[in-house]
């Protein structure tokens, strides 16, 4: 399964659309994840337009999504949040032992506006970034392919 993973779109109210580049990348995927900070349904419906969209609420977020979501795809358990409960913002081993209380194998967030990918060992920790407004020197989303084993990278957005 090829799973698209996307955070902190903000639209409308800090970005005006998103880039062409999340359409492209997203074309073949199976299941697209947001992870927050959606800011409005226009995004989601874009996106679902796609293929199957999965969401959780962010702090910004207006729209009635639920806080966190457990998905099983094969054989792995994965963990959905925006990660505005964990403080300091992205803080990895606070992220890590939510992940463990949460019981799942990986962990997917966002609201860092900061892409990473941290195998922990006991739990992959993934987040995608932001496609509009980051906070480090690139644009980004990413992508998950989960089979017998999984594969993940960040694709910057020029």
């Amino acid at each position: 399964m090829l799973i698209g993973i996307i955070s902190d779109t903000h639209i409308y109210d800090r970005a005006y659309e998103l880039p062409k580049t999340v359409f492209d990348e997203f074309s073949n995927v199976d299941l697209i994840i947001h992870c927050g900070d959606v800011t409005d349904k226009e995004v989601l419906d874009l996106l679902s337009d796609l293929a199957e969209v999965i969401a959780v609420r962010g702090n910004m977020d207006y729209l009635n999504l639920p806080k966190q979501q457990i998905l099983n795809i094969n054989k792995f358990k994965i963990g959905v949040i925006h990660g505005d409960v964990i403080y300091p913002r992205g803080d990895k081993l606070k992220l890590r032992l939510l992940g463990k209380e949460m019981g799942v194998d990986i962990l997917i967030s966002g609201h860092t506006h900061t892409p990473f990918i941290d195998d922990c060992g006991d739990i992959l920790l993934l987040n995608p970034g932001s496609p509009t407004v980051p906070r480090c020197p690139i644009k980004s989303i990413m992508k998950l392919n989960i089979d017998d084993n999984i594969k993940v990278k960040i694709i910057p957005i020029e």
